[in-house]
């Protein structure tokens, strides 16, 4: 696996017409394949694109000392972008040249605690793509045991872009 190029300024992005002339699916491969910058939170919080398959996405990552909290442990919001990032590329993995997508919403459950430096693999899987919405699940597990830390679930909405909308 080649190592992430991230994002570090806003010309680094790419632009939408660049982002229309592909299929989701394209999208992500370019992105893991380090044709297209990841995007700058993956560093921030620490992790990266490990998987792209059709209707299905998985990031690889681990919590620093930089994502806890006050009471010590990994801020549920770790949890909660990881777990956004998949779902939804998972299904931007279905998503049609000329469209774009956004996560309308998402729930999680933290099941246990991670502790700081456990590896994990985030995997979304869409269940659902047509014209207007995607729908997908999500599990971080740790990579060592599969230990099950947190489940999502995500709706998306698909959106076809016109040119000169």
């Amino acid at each position: 696996m080649t190592e992430p190029v991230f994002a570090h300024s806003l010309d680094a992005l790419p632009d939408q017409a660049r982002l229309l002339s592909l299929s989701g699916r394209a999208f992500m491969e370019a992105m893991r394949d380090g044709a297209l910058p990841h995007p700058p939170i993956s560093e921030t919080l620490n992790y990266r694109l490990d998987t792209v398959e059709d209707g299905r996405v998985v990031f690889r990552g681990a919590p620093e000392f930089a994502h806890m909290n006050p009471m010590g442990t990994v801020h549920g919001g770790w949890y909660g972008t990881l777990l956004d990032s998949c779902m939804a590329c998972a299904v931007m993995t279905k998503v049609p040249k000329g469209s774009v997508y956004t996560t309308l919403e998402y729930k999680i459950n933290i099941i246990r605690p991670l502790s700081v430096g456990t590896e994990i693999l985030a995997e979304g899987i869409t269940s659902h793509s047509g014209r207007s919405t995607g729908v997908a699940d999500g599990t971080i597990r740790g990579v060592e045991d599969g230990t099950l830390y947190a489940t999502g679930s995500t709706t998306c909405m698909i959106m076809k872009i016109r040119d000169g909308a």
